[in-house]
């Protein structure tokens, strides 16, 4: 008896050190290589940063639809506060205006890559993915440079959000460095040869900056995407119906042009004369400040994806 309740002890002790060093951010980006570890040093970004650029991303990422102070009509006033509701409870949205305390005023360019594309914040801690690194992970170390330029140029706003509100064992942090090294690839985005120039383009805005799938895809028990519904819709992770399909479906947008789908991206208005509302209302104003041909290479690399019957709400 006495040798089993050690033996079990003993376990237990091994079971929390192994815990411990596979859930540590440094743990992540040793087994990611080369991937992830280029991020403290961007090589070859010795260059001045393009904040126009960094403009246009800022916009494809619709960075305001969380981020701008709630209640107040400059969208640029990135104080956070938004309470994003879902399955694992209420996360709120981080303050990342140029504010030195309060935002990310103090941070490097290195502090910014790795936090966009490793989900890890300067002090070491690792964020939750409802900030949607698995997508930034895809963009080029050149546009987040860019945007870092053009975010430091915004108003700081004083004050920070509140701690995300989560049950246990969802308020454990260290344990996101388990779900990193199961659902984040530390893959940046690779244009396809076979593929036009404006494909390219339209996959890269959909897939990095403009994370179209973290809304438009059903999720696993973990909140993983499931690959094969990504872009096929979803329900709304804050309980508000269901989130439509954007592939070129019948149930989805089929049948659509890429004028229209170019249209809808610029005025919100769809084929059937409607008016998207609600967060896609806050993803059009974005995605209104972007050049014709980039709202015109998402539509068209919309439009190639896989056909994929749309997500149907449980009845209740």
């Amino acid at each position: 008896m006495r040798r089993t309740l050690i033996g079990l002890v003993v376990l237990a002790v091994l079971g929390g050190l192994g815990f411990w060093a596979l859930t540590a951010p440094m743990a992540y980006r040793a087994l990611r290589g080369a991937a992830s570890a280029s991020a403290m040093t961007p090589v070859g970004l010795n260059r001045t940063p393009n904040p126009e650029n960094g403009r246009i991303v800022f916009f494809a990422g619709g960075c305001t639809s969380c981020h701008a102070t709630p209640n107040q009509d400059d969208k640029l006033r990135l104080g956070g506060g938004y309470a994003l509701k879902s399955p694992f409870g209420t996360f709120h949205v981080p303050n990342i205006s140029p504010h030195e305390q309060d935002g990310i005023g103090a941070w490097s360019t290195a502090d910014f890559i790795r936090a966009m594309q490793e989900g890890t914040s300067p002090d070491g801690r690792h964020y939750y993915p409802s900030f949607p690194y698995t997508s930034y992970q895809r963009m080029s170390r050149e546009d987040l440079v860019d945007l870092f330029a053009f975010m430091q140029t915004l108003p700081p706003v004083e004050g920070k959000a509140p701690g995300h509100d989560l049950p246990f064992p969802f308020n454990i942090r260290r344990g996101v460095g388990l779900w990193k090294l199961a659902f984040l690839d530390g893959e940046q985005f690779t244009p396809d040869p076979t593929k036009p120039e404006s494909w390219n383009r339209g996959a890269y805005l959909v897939n990095g900056p403009g994370h179209c799938a973290e809304c438009h895809s059903e999720r696993n028990f973990a909140g993983a995407i499931i690959e094969e519904r990504r872009f096929a819709g979803g329900p709304d992770p804050e309980g508000r119906g269901a989130v439509p399909n954007i592939t070129p479906h019948r149930t989805g947008i089929g049948g659509w042009s890429p004028e229209e789908i170019a249209t809808l991206l610029e005025t919100g208005e769809t084929p059937l004369f409607d008016t998207v509302g609600g967060p896609m209302g806050a993803v059009v104003a974005n995605t209104a400040q972007l050049p014709d041909a980039d709202r015109r290479a998402m539509a068209d690399y919309l439009l190639s994806l896989p056909h994929r019957e749309g997500y149907v709400a449980p009845k209740p």
